[in-house]
């Protein structure tokens, strides 16, 4: 029996309050209002299995928006209809070591973006998604998902018009710069789909069946894409944290400001969780917790 597969709900509560105790060290996100009003002693899980099994524990009926936990599968879904060469001919896959919306590493980098799970990088690819608009290219974008992982993801549209209110002036700044460069084609629609694929929103469920999608081969996409984007979460999802939990957890793994976070178990299945309070640099902070207690306890990472 595979290690996930032995998880019992007595372990998982265990580990579960155990990382709530680290939530009092994170922040919810103020800068967005409608993020702002989530709890952060809010903690969900939940595991999804290869063969059907899926255990989860917490507050499991909260929404929440992916934000950049959506930059892994805007990856895997250009890569499957662009190709490989396209796709990183827009974007690199260098590891950063300064914030997620720095225009600073992007001017140093002459304006190519270092990795598609920081902002500039998202951006340049959110210009790429097929559609005549960006609401067009976000629902099919949203419907991809939703028919291959057996999820219900849906637009929150008022975390929309919460993300537009206060517009991101970095993520202005970046996208101004990506055009200058000639890595963007319109700076509106590429601004406009990326606010709007960041607020697919969903429960933890929807997460770990996502999450899923990278965990086994499949007939859906390429072995060598699942692979790419595999590689890149895990060298790049956390930010500037990536290096560090690759040595500590040593699972592909991507956050978002909403709380979500996905960690892969190539071969066995995906965990989600949800965790709205977050560290500096933007992951949430308990999710990371329990992912690291229960990678350490199980010797989940991919490095033996």
């Amino acid at each position: 029996m595979k290690r996930l597969d032995r998880l019992t709900t007595t372990e998982l509560s265990a580990w579960v309050q155990e990382a709530k105790t680290k939530a009092e060290h994170g922040k919810v996100i103020d800068r967005i209002p409608q993020l702002a009003l989530a709890d952060p002693g809010w903690f969900a899980v939940n595991i999804c299995c290869e063969y059907g099994k899926t255990i989860s524990f917490g507050d499991t009926a909260c929404v929440f928006p992916l934000m950049s936990v959506i930059k892994t599968f805007s990856l895997l879904y250009l890569l499957e209809h662009f190709g490989v060469e396209t796709v990183f001919g827009w974007v690199g896959v260098e590891p950063s070591d300064t914030p997620f919306n720095s225009l600073e590493q992007l001017i140093a980098d002459r304006g190519r973006p270092r990795n598609p799970m920081i902002n500039s990088g998202a951006i340049t690819l959110a210009d790429k998604l097929p559609g005549k608009d960006a609401s067009d290219r976000t629902l099919s974008f949203c419907q991809w998902l939703n028919q291959l992982a057996g999820c219900q993801l849906r637009l929150d549209e008022v975390m929309v018009a919460s993300v537009r209110s206060t517009r991101s002036k970095a993520n202005k700044a970046i996208t101004n710069y990506l055009a200058e460069t000639g890595y963007l084609e319109n700076i509106e629609t590429a601004l406009d789909t990326y606010e709007q694929i960041c607020c697919i929103s969903g429960l933890v469920e929807d997460l770990a069946l996502l999450g899923k999608l990278l965990a086994y081969e499949n007939s859906y996409f390429s072995l060598q894409n699942r692979r790419i984007v595999n590689a890149v979460m895990l060298t790049c999802g956390l930010y500037e944290a990536s290096a560090r939990f690759a040595v500590k957890i040593g699972l592909p793994m991507k956050s978002g400001i909403g709380g979500g976070l996905i960690a892969i178990v190539p071969g066995e299945g995906a965990i989600a969780c949800y965790s709205p309070g977050l560290d500096n640099i933007g992951n949430p902070v308990a999710a990371i917790a329990f992912v690291e207690a229960l990678a350490q306890e199980l010797q989940l990472s991919v490095f033996g």
